[in-house]
This record gives structure tokens, sequence and C-alpha cells, in this order.
């Protein structure tokens, strides 16, 4: 499981990228900073593919990183593209803005939100060798035990200590990003979001991609939703459309939706994972099946 000096790089990368579009959108202005936000997102995103495709094990019988999963990615590139600027529109919204297009700054018109995005990026480096270690150690035991259910048995606590090792890193880090940049950290939405993500990336790994497609699928629409919700309520007569959301938003704040949406979607995605997961057909290599 001892990840090799390429899979470090790659793990860490798309948190330095990160990083520095930060940097760069704190220092910049104007057009130069719509400039900054869309080449750092560019490398970001691309980083993060490579780390995708080359720091993880195979999936079995799969090259790289598993199969491919164009429906995996787009949903997550839209959960992710909430989490930066999704919480700000719809803290806008239902007070009758927004009065303008974003700016890259947490104080305009359409506030951005950098600390979990910058703390997610951050995590990619322990969610690689977490689920490096994971499929090492699963294999391990599968070898070791003596029966299927002893085997089940001792890789759903594993299962359960990885995503717990992961959440405790990831709020490290949003305490972290949130006290140097000055924002607040949204523990509830980039937490909830990161292990939904973790889930989907352990599933998707050991070749499972519909459920993790389908989860991380519902939560987006469950986001798109909400948002639609509010501008569709200043339709005339549609204002009831965009009651539960008002009030929702009223009680517990704009991050309560992102929350509410990952949260639901990766509890029934570590119920699918655990029954998965704990499958000797899951960590058994295709030469071997």
């Amino acid at each position: 499981a001892r990840p090799s000096a390429r899979a470090v790089v790659l793990g860490l990368l798309p948190g330095v990228l990160c990083a520095a579009a930060v940097a760069g959108l704190r220092l910049t202005e104007g057009r130069t900073r719509l400039l900054v936000a869309a080449a750092g997102t560019l490398a970001v995103a691309l980083a993060v593919r490579a780390l995708l495709r080359h720091s993880a094990p195979s999936a079995p019988g799969q090259p790289h990183a598993g199969p491919r999963t164009p429906g995996i990615r787009a949903w997550t590139c839209w959960l992710l593209a909430y989490a930066a600027l999704g919480d700000g529109l719809l803290g806008v919204a239902v007070h009758g803005g927004p009065d303008g297009p974003p700016d890259g700054t947490a104080s305009g018109a359409w506030p951005l939100a950098a600390a979990p995005v910058l703390a997610l990026a951050l995590a990619c480096a322990p969610a690689a060798w977490l689920t490096r270690r994971f499929t090492a150690r699963a294999r391990h035991r599968l070898t070791a035990s003596r029966g299927l259910e002893e085997f089940g048995a001792s890789v759903r606590p594993l299962l359960l200590g990885v995503l717990g090792a992961f959440l405790g890193a990831l709020a490290a880090l949003l305490a972290v990003c949130g006290a140097v940049l000055h924002e607040p950290a949204a523990h509830a939405q980039a937490l909830t979001l990161g292990a939904l993500l973790l889930l989907a990336r352990l599933l998707t790994t050991h070749g499972s991609t519909r459920a993790p497609a389908a989860a991380l699928g519902a939560a987006a629409w469950a986001e798109a939703i909400a948002q639609a919700s509010v501008f569709a309520a200043r339709l005339p007569g549609c204002d009831p459309l965009g009651v539960p959301v008002d009030a929702l938003v009223g009680t517990w704040g704009p991050g309560c939706v992102p929350a509410l949406a990952c949260g639901s979607a990766a509890l029934a995605l570590l119920a699918h994972a655990t029954r998965t997961l704990s499958r000797a057909s899951a960590h058994v290599p295709a030469e071997e099946g």
C-alpha cells in the first residue's frame, strides 16, 4: 500500500494548484481575476483527473483507476461548483438577488466560498492514500480469512475507519483554510460532500459505478431544484414554490441545502458500500476470478 513518489506528487498537486488559484483571486481584480479563475479551475480539474487515473489501485480487471465514468465526473463537477458558488447564490436569491455575476470574492454580489473548495482539493492527498490503503488491507484480509463471512465482518469496520479518518483530516483542513482565508469553514456541507465523494471513489475503484452515479446525481438534482424553486417563486402566482427552501434557509442558512442533499446521498451510498465492498468479488483481481 505504500504509494510511489509519483502518486504522492499527484495527490498533492490539486491542493497546491487550488491554493495558487485562490491566492491569484485574492491578488487580482477585474478581467484578470476572471482569467485567473478560469485557468485555476482548468488546472485543478486536470490535476484531479490525473490523480484519479494514476494514483489509486486498479479496480479488478480495469486499467488505471477503474472504468470510465463520465456521468460521475459530470455530477462531481456540479457538486464542487455548488460548493464554491451555490451557497452564495442561494443566500442572496432568497432576498431578491443576485445583483450581478460572481466577482471571485466572498463579499461580492454573488459570494464565492473558497475555503471549502480549497480544503476539498487539499484532501485529495489523504483520500488517495486511504483509498490505496483500504484496497491493500482488504485484499490482504481476503487471503487471510477462513471464510466469506469472516472476510465481510473484517472489511466493514475497515471501511468505516477509512471514512472516519478521511472526515477527520477534512475537518482539520476546513478549520485551517477557514482561518487562513478568514471565511466560514462550512463544515456541514463540506464534510457531507467529502464523505459522498470518498464513498463514490471507493466504489468506483472496485468496479461499481451505477450506485455512485445515482447518489451523486441525486444530490446534484436536489441542489439544482432548490435553487430553481427560489427563482421560480418570482413568477406570478408561483410564490408557494419557494416556501420550503425559504423556510430552510431562514432557519439554518443556505448551507443546509447541500448538507441535506449530500448527507442523505452519502448515507445511502454508505449502506450500499457496506454491502458491496464486504464481498470478496469486489477485491479479487480479474485474473484470479
